[in-house]
């Protein structure tokens, strides 16, 4: 059995190497995959990323909260087997006024590449509260950690 602290500290490592994600949401029992920029934050309780307003992303965000984010982990061999997964599971909500600029400014740190994309009119930030994480690192290897805060 894998201590939850070993756990809150693998899921902080995957969260500070990976820039990039895959955000599932739902609308009408229809699934949408999606490649975000993520940054996380509030000690890997909170995942922030950006996107249009006028998509489909947005559209089922705002219809359905429940999301999951998928991240993927490699280790340098590179093949099948070295590959782990973390997966967050959560509630997404567009960032309300009052933290707009803060979450706004901890996004452009890690992906000052998007600063169009971030200060354009039409971008939304969204803030998911995660509440727990489910770590895949082999078939037989699945291990959780709740949010219980």
């Amino acid at each position: 059995m894998i201590a939850q602290t070993q756990i809150h500290d693998y899921v902080g490592k995957v969260l500070t190497s990976s820039r990039l994600a895959v955000l599932a949401t739902t609308s009408k029992s229809q699934p949408h995959a999606s490649i975000i920029a993520i940054t996380a934050m509030d000690d890997l309780l909170h995942l922030h990323f950006a996107t249009y307003r006028n998509t489909r992303k947005y559209a089922n965000l705002i219809q359905n909260e429940n999301v999951s984010i998928l991240f993927e982990h490699r280790n340098d061999t590179n093949t099948c087997s070295d590959i782990n997964v973390l997966t967050a599971f959560g509630k997404a909500k567009e960032v309300e006024v009052a933290n707009y600029e803060t979450i706004l400014n901890s996004h452009l740190l890690l992906h000052p590449d998007l600063e169009s994309f971030l200060l354009s009119s039409d971008c939304a930030l969204f803030q998911v509260k995660v509440e727990f994480y489910q770590i895949v690192l082999g078939i037989d290897e699945v291990f959780w950690w709740e949010n219980v805060s």
